[in-house]
């Protein structure tokens, strides 16, 4: 039976899920629109500061089918029609089946990911982090609608505008303060951004509404 569940996640038709649900997307481009975030299971990249902690060890999170994921989300998202696949890392997984049944009932498809692991997928909107530990392989910069850089320190400024220069000229590009360091990095993030203008800042608004 394990070998039976190991097969179906490795083809991508059943996946390890921590968490789902209805809310409004707190950061980055898609700000303050609702959305069905499905928070996939796994994680290898280990920020330290990480705030999802709990979602790194796959074996700790069912496997759902991805029929019954589609299922949910038609159910519990009403006319709002885009679904978030976050994690963990989800790239970690074959994302084909579930983003073409997704796609099939009319939702837009969006990740935020890592792009630490091979590009599956079909997506509306691709939100790439990159991390210092496990860079992004090369072929998801020039595919990347978003990138979203995490300011923990001054150095993570340098990290920025390395990863920046790798992404396409139409790739929006955003500075976020981590949580714990936000009223520290915040103002820097402000100066940075008035003197370098191609930069938004992205801020986890969610936090502050006191939702998921």
């Amino acid at each position: 039976m394990k070998n039976d569940v190991q097969e179906s996640i490795d083809k991508g038709v059943y996946l390890p899920i921590m968490e789902e649900f209805y809310t409004i997307q707190g950061e980055g481009f898609h700000t303050g629109s609702a959305a069905y975030f499905i928070r996939v299971g796994g994680c290898d990249v280990g920020c330290h500061w990480c705030d999802v902690k709990e979602s790194w060890n796959a074996l700790l999170h069912s496997p759902k089918s991805i029929v019954q994921l589609v299922e949910h989300a038609k159910k519990a998202s009403g006319d709002s029609r885009l679904v978030v696949i976050t994690g963990g890392e989800p790239l970690m997984y074959d994302m084909n089946p579930l983003t073409n049944l997704l796609k099939e009932a009319g939702f837009a498809t969006n990740i935020e990911t890592s792009g630490a692991y091979k590009l599956t997928g079909t997506w509306s909107w691709i939100c790439l982090s990159p991390k210092k530990r496990k860079l992004p392989t090369e072929e998801i910069y020039q595919k990347a609608n978003e990138l979203k850089m995490i300011i923990f320190n001054k150095d993570d400024f340098i990290f920025a505008e390395a990863q920046a220069a790798k992404v396409s000229k139409n790739c929006v590009l955003y500075l976020q303060p981590e949580w714990s360091k936000r009223e520290k990095m915040i103002p820097l993030i402000v100066d940075y951004v008035k003197a370098n203008p191609k930069w938004k800042i992205s801020l986890q608004t969610h936090k502050y509404m006191d939702v998921p």
